[in-house]
């Protein structure tokens, strides 16, 4: 177990190291949480990279986030293009999640892909996707936190388990958990 920051006998923090950055990376590992791929760009500069810390914050207005490393190679095509998609990834994705993931990823041409209504880049296999408006930009340390207004948004007709990541592995969903176990 980790231990939580020490009290001295007057009750006041004691001063501790920083936190390394690699045991943060470590302990933050067991959380599980579902792989995406954004994609952004137009037909001459489409570009993807798989992200697995986004989350939904809001359903009126419906905003999402997502973090970038400030040095992501997708950050200036976003920016350029002020809107991004948010594909969630199938089980059988794992490979595509691993091609994206990477400083020298694939290249969106290699990937099968159609064009959103707003002309961004949807991964054609995705089990679900979020069209998104770009709306804010906030500093994140190293990352950037990308906040998006979803402008539109489908699901694919066929039932899939989807793709998470856990302990620095692409994983799946085993079973539901039966009711018993739900509390």
């Amino acid at each position: 177990m980790i231990p939580v920051q020490p009290l001295s006998q007057h009750g006041r923090h004691l001063p501790q190291p920083p936190v390394d950055g690699r045991a943060l990376r470590t302990v933050c590992g067991n959380f599980a949480t579902g792989v995406t791929v954004i994609t952004t760009g137009g037909p001459e500069d489409g570009a993807a990279t798989t992200v697995n810390s986004f989350t939904s914050v809001s359903l009126d207005p419906p905003l999402v986030l997502f973090c970038l490393h400030r040095q992501s190679r997708l950050r200036p095509v976003l920016q350029k293009a002020r809107g991004f998609v948010v594909n969630f990834l199938t089980r059988d994705q794992a490979g595509l999640a691993w091609k994206f993931a990477g400083r020298e990823s694939a290249r969106l041409a290699d990937v099968p892909y159609h064009h959103s209504a707003h002309g961004l880049p949807v991964l054609t296999e995705a089990l679900a996707f979020l069209e998104c408006r770009l709306a804010e930009e906030y500093d994140g340390g190293d990352h950037a936190i990308l906040v998006g207004e979803v402008t539109g948004l489908g699901a694919s007709s066929e039932e899939a388990d989807p793709l998470v990541f856990f302990q620095g592995a692409m994983r799946v969903l085993d079973r539901d958990v039966p009711a018993h176990a739900r509390g």
